[in-house]
């Protein structure tokens, strides 16, 4: 207890219980000194008011997946704020890896588990059946009988199978081996292909993708990941098709890419292009036992990533103050990109531009070059390879860390690694990240007269469920003062509710529409359309660089003007899409009449004829129609 009488959250030493029970407080250890578990127990949390149903559903899911496996559960409602224990005995240990890996993915699941009795082998505890609570009351028993706990039955190899039942909820959604090969798949309503079976939510991977900023990268990849997710959910062709013209993920469909740029489809070509790469994704996930490819090192090396990941996050919110001021938010996010990179990439280090650090991150290049430079010399990444020419720098996260391979960790048999645990963790750390990193990369959370990085990183750690202060504090790791005082801003501002029970986010986005009160809306836009062009820019002065360098072949007199066809086998160095660099009078480079053609470009005042975009057209073609005007006539 504390000075005033109040019973503390903490336990403060340990003893056996061999004869009457305490009357305070008291739990029991999950794990036994050898530090393998010989029980489980998720810990639902029911802190906020409101939140009681959330735990009770989380615990239906969580008895669920242990009976399907063969493991007995037992329900105690913990005390009187409504919160859920769910706990199963086991006849046989298991190694602590795997109990923190299923910890990891059933909170995942279930975002109400308390991630701390199942990840911490030394000092795991929960209060058992009967057991009071500080607030008062006892933890009481709602389904399930305690002499599955005295006399228990379950064994390691069900625990992997229910970290393997986890792992395929949390991935690709169930694999697709029980689909007939032999049989044609069926069509739907429009006569689209389909997989027969109840509609599910998205896997993590694919909502992500349709929520990731297409237009930048290669948008066919983030198409086919959206695809992919919604046809292994049992999506239909309908489903998507009603998403394309909100979502950024599908910008594939909405536009095609014309060299340096993308232009808008037409309603037909859009519609066929949806057509065929839904119908390939169908056919592809009915094929395909499980959704991560034909390597059969992938599994392994997503594990090792994801480890090193989570190792790295773990030490940045340990050290949560770093974060909060100067620079710190700025920081915070571009370490956050550079994981999610990573992640996407499978390794620790990765090529990536300011620029493209930038817009991903939601700051501004300088920023985010300033905030490469602070995270290198704190120590968290380091940089593996200068940039050279058209190529970024590669940099490493966590370059104190090693990344083990799965030779480097010494498993016994008795615990091999559950299937499919290593993609699994790869996708939550994935949409974990990037949903937080799309939280915060808004117009709302640029510089004045936004409200600034901070007040983004906060809202990207609030959630639609009440959050106290302590909480949000915590999670922040800015003081309790001054997270009250950005909090206040985000209300003031819309984005966020405050009750008697804390703060939480509206049931609808409202960030937009405070940018648009703040004259910031479009920010983000406008600095993705000049980091654009000054690419385009750097990218025709190499051409041009190039060209005056090399070599002159014998009989060359100039290169192709812009819009010229060049019939040649190699193109020569320096030949650009735009043609030669424009020069001024006295031959220096005319780089204010560059930026000029290149902006006309982009916006679409000088666009040349559009190519069709119909399969049966060959790829001679489409040259000789948009290079030369041709017209096509049979």
């Amino acid at each position: 207890m504390d000075a005033y009488g109040q019973v503390l959250n903490e336990y403060t030493g340990h003893r056996r219980v061999d004869g009457d029970e305490p009357a305070q407080p008291w739990a029991v250890y999950l794990a036994g000194t050898d530090r393998r578990f010989r029980l489980l127990c998720f810990d639902l949390d029911a802190k906020s008011a409101g939140s009681a149903p959330a735990a009770a559903r989380d615990a239906d899911v969580l008895c669920g997946l242990l009976h399907d496996v063969g493991l007995d559960a037992v329900v105690c409602e913990s005390g009187p704020t409504g919160g859920r224990h769910v706990w199963t005995a086991l006849a046989e240990s298991v190694d602590a890896e795997t109990v923190a890996t299923l910890a990891r993915l059933a909170r995942h699941v279930c975002p109400s588990l308390d991630l701390s009795p199942l990840s911490n082998a030394a000092t795991g505890c929960v209060r058992p059946p009967g057991a009071p609570h500080r607030a008062g009351g006892r933890s009481t028993v709602l389904s399930g009988v305690l002499d599955a706990l005295t006399s228990p039955t379950g064994t390691a190899e069900q625990v992997r199978r229910l970290v393997e039942a986890l792992a395929q909820l949390v991935d690709d959604a169930e694999p697709a081996h029980d689909l007939d090969p032999h049989r044609p798949v069926p069509l739907d309503d429009h006569s689209r292909l389909y997989l027969p079976g109840p509609r599910r939510e998205l896997p993590a991977v694919s909502a992500a993708a349709l929520r990731e900023d297409a237009a930048s990268g290669d948008a066919s990849a983030v198409l086919w990941r959206v695809l992919i997710g919604a046809a292994a959910a049992r999506w239909r062709h309908a489903d998507v098709a009603a998403l394309v013209e909100d979502s950024p993920g599908l910008e594939h469909v909405r536009t095609y890419r014309d060299r340096s740029q993308r232009r808008p489809r037409g309603p037909v070509d859009a519609a066929r292009v949806l057509r065929r790469q839904w119908d390939k994704a169908v056919r592809h996930v009915a094929s395909s036992p499980r959704q991560i490819g034909d390597d059969p090192t992938f599994d392994a090396r997503a594990d090792a990533i994801a480890a090193h990941v989570r190792d790295v996050q773990g030490r940045a919110d340990a050290s949560a103050g770093r974060w909060t001021t100067g620079g710190g938010p700025a920081d915070r996010r571009v370490l956050d990109v550079l994981c999610i990179l990573a992640l996407q990439a499978l390794s620790g280090a990765v090529e990536a531009d300011t620029r493209r650090l930038a817009l991903l991150a939601g700051v501004g290049r300088e920023t985010a070059r300033t905030a490469l430079l602070r995270l290198s010399a704190d120590g968290w990444i380091a940089q593996a390879q200068e940039a050279a020419g058209p190529h970024g720098a590669h940099w490493t996260i966590g370059p104190d860390s090693v990344i083990h391979t799965p030779a480097d960790i010494d498993r016994s048999q008795a615990d091999p690694r559950p299937a499919g645990a290593g993609a699994a963790e790869r996708s939550t750390l994935l949409a974990t990240l990037s949903a937080r990193s799309g939280d915060a990369t808004h117009d709302l959370f640029t510089m004045a007269p936004g409200l600034g990085h901070h007040a983004g990183n906060t809202y990207a750690r609030t959630t639609t469920e009440p959050q106290d202060l302590d909480e949000l504090s915590a999670r922040t790791g800015d003081s309790p003062e001054r997270t009250a005082r950005i909090l206040d801003r985000l209300v003031s501002a819309g984005v966020l509710v405050r009750s008697r029970h804390g703060w939480r986010r509206h049931r609808t986005d409202h960030r937009t529409a405070a940018a648009r009160r703040l004259d910031v809306d479009g920010r983000l836009d406008d600095r993705a359309h000049r980091y654009a062009v000054e690419r385009e820019l750097w990218a025709w002065w190499q051409a041009e660089d190039a060209w005056m360098r090399a070599p002159r072949r014998p009989g060359a007199k100039h290169r192709p003007g812009r819009g010229q066809l060049a019939l040649v086998l190699t193109p020569d160095a320096g030949t650009h899409a735009y043609g030669p660099h424009p020069r001024r009078a006295d031959g220096r480079l005319d780089w204010r009449e560059a930026r000029r053609i290149v902006e006309d470009e982009r916006d679409g005042r000088a666009q040349r004829p559009r190519p069709p975009a119909d399969d049966d057209v060959s790829s001679a073609e489409q040259v000789l129609m948009s290079v030369l005007g041709a017209v096509r006539i049979a």
